[in-house]
């Protein structure tokens, strides 16, 4: 993830920017691109078994020109936003740079790792930076901050 490209695209990013698509606010896209983050090298997910179709999925998404699906509903969601964590966007945003930093410290520290994806299983750290690209660029164009 290169974190200079991510910092010029939040810039352009307000609470009154209008969406493409979905029933995210700004805020709810920017602390949802941050849980997610998380998850790939803190919050750790319930293990359950991969199946052949996960691994379908994993392969469809990560290893072609596949982009994100529009109305996809994220994990433990049932299509609801989430309650909001940061006091306004500004904090969500330096808390969303905060969880990349600590995302790479985390993948240097721990080369080797692999760690579990909600939908997708277990990703190392190669096969994270191609699920975060697709999915910070599928918000980002959500808000046509891409």
């Amino acid at each position: 993830m290169d974190t200079k490209s991510i910092e010029k695209s939040l810039v352009k990013l307000s609470n009154d920017t209008e969406k493409e698509f979905g029933i995210m606010t700004p805020q709810h896209m920017v602390e949802h691109l941050t849980l997610t983050v998380k998850i790939s090298y803190k919050i750790k997910w319930p293990e359950y078994e991969v199946s052949d179709k996960i691994l379908e999925q994993k392969e469809s998404l990560l290893y072609s020109s596949m982009n994100f699906p529009k109305g996809l509903k994220a994990p433990g969601s049932e299509g609801e936003l989430m309650a909001l964590k940061y006091a306004n966007l500004p904090e969500a945003k330096e808390n969303l740079l905060r969880s990349i930093e600590e995302y790479h410290s985390f993948f240097h520290s721990y080369p080797e790792a692999v760690t579990l994806h909600p939908r997708l299983g277990w990703l190392k750290f190669s096969e994270w930076e191609i699920f975060h690209l697709k999915h910070f660029k599928h918000h980002f164009e959500q808000f046509r901050i891409w």
